[in-house]
């Protein structure tokens, strides 16, 4: 009787957060895999099949979305980890300002992204502070939301400015992890701050950057909120993604196709995220 409890008393545990996932998660899932397949509204519902996929890769905006994606991911990805990196060492080199850069690298993750595309409105219109800066400096004015060459960019700068605060803080954790021991007998043994970098640091921090890689690459893939307040996805459709070209067609009433949509955002994201983090833990079990 004793063994049968200890083995059900974990299980017991393990309900509410079980039953949490299933109706969060899994449910919504799989109901969104059927809608996908309808058109369907607040009262009926129409069985299509595979129609509104072919439609949504079919739409003239479609390519670019994707390739904006893409762009927009992979790019506040790699800015976000290089720079991270390099905020974190220099972070934990032992300057005595440390704890006050912390808070102000971490400061803008506690704005929402509305918050922020309105406040990079505010500095990128014709007339904002970033243009006036370029005229003092003897430089013509640059559109940069409504000029379809630096919309994107815009967006983006927007992007890892928000998000650099994150990945660092995630990365000065894994530094501060690594036994300094491994430091000292580096330097003992006259090694130089780049090669202690490249043998000490970066292969010990591949679990923080695991980690980084996963969040950026995946929040780079469902970005929809700040540029749809920054842009809306304009000019044409310069900076549009997947996210807002989706909430368009919630916008105009096309509920199946936009659920075809986030099907394939959802299935998209699972094909690169998934066996990208299943590589590099590989690599992980490798080194360490």
């Amino acid at each position: 009787m004793k063994n049968r409890n200890r083995k059900t008393y974990p299980l017991w545990m393990a309900t509410p957060g079980l039953v949490v996932y299933v109706v969060i998660f899994i449910i919504p899932t799989f109901a969104s895999f059927y809608f996908s397949t309808t058109i369907w509204n607040l009262k009926d519902t129409t069985f299509v099949g595979l129609e509104n996929f072919i439609t949504f890769f079919t739409m003239t905006n479609t390519r670019t979305a994707l390739i904006n994606t893409a762009i927009f991911a992979l790019t506040t990805c790699l800015a976000k980890i290089l720079l991270g990196l390099l905020l974190a060492r220099y972070v934990c080199s032992g300057i005595r300002s440390g704890k006050y850069l912390k808070i102000v690298i971490f400061f803008p993750y506690l704005l929402g992204n509305v918050v922020v595309a309105l406040a990079f409105r505010a500095l990128l219109e014709p007339e904002g502070t970033v243009n006036q800066f370029l005229t003092a400096m003897g430089l013509e004015a640059v559109h940069w939301l409504t000029d379809k060459h630096f919309a994107l960019l815009s967006c983006i700068i927007a992007d890892i400015w928000k998000g650099i605060g994150t990945v660092t803080i995630i990365l000065i954790a894994g530094i501060c992890a690594i036994p300094k021991t491994y430091f000292e007998a580096a330097a003992i043994d006259g090694a130089d701050p780049w090669q202690i970098f490249r043998k000490i640091t970066l292969p010990l921090l591949l679990p923080s950057i695991n980690t980084v890689l996963t969040l950026c690459l995946i929040g780079g893939l469902r970005s929809y909120d700040l540029i749809q307040a920054l842009t809306g996805g304009g000019p044409g459709y310069s900076s549009e993604v997947l996210g807002t070209a989706i909430y368009k067609l919630f916008a105009r009433g096309s509920y199946g196709l936009a659920t075809a949509g986030n099907v394939i955002l959802f299935v998209a994201v699972a094909l690169i995220v998934f066996p990208l983090n299943s590589f590099i833990a590989r690599r992980e079990a490798e080194i360490l």
